[in-house]
C-alpha cells in the first residue's frame, strides 16, 4: 500500500480536536501534510507523499513524530 493509515480514539470531541490541532502543527513544521477526518472521539491520519503518490522516509518520520504525541 502507498498510505500509512492510523486510527486514533479519544473520550470526546475536545481532545480529538485537540490532537488534529497538535497534527497540524508538525505538519506546518515538517512541511508535509497529511490527509485528516475528524468525527466524535475519532481521527483518521492517512500519510503518503502526493509528489510520487508513494511512501518515502519523510513518511515514516511525519508517523513517528504524531505517535509521539500525547494522549
Amino acid at each position: 500500500n502507498h498510505h500509512l493509515v492510523k486510527n486514533y480514539k479519544f473520550p470526546n470531541f475536545a481532545q480529538a480536536l485537540q490532537f488534529v490541532d497538535s497534527v497540524g502543527a508538525i505538519a506546518d513544521e515538517q512541511n508535509h501534510h497529511p490527509d485528516i477526518y475528524l468525527a466524535w472521539g475519532k481521527v483518521k491520519i492517512e500519510i503518503w507523499t502526493h509528489k510520487i503518490n508513494g511512501l518515502t522516509e519523510s513518511d515514516f518520520i511525519f508517523a513517528a513524530k504524531v505517535d509521539e504525541i500525547p494522549r
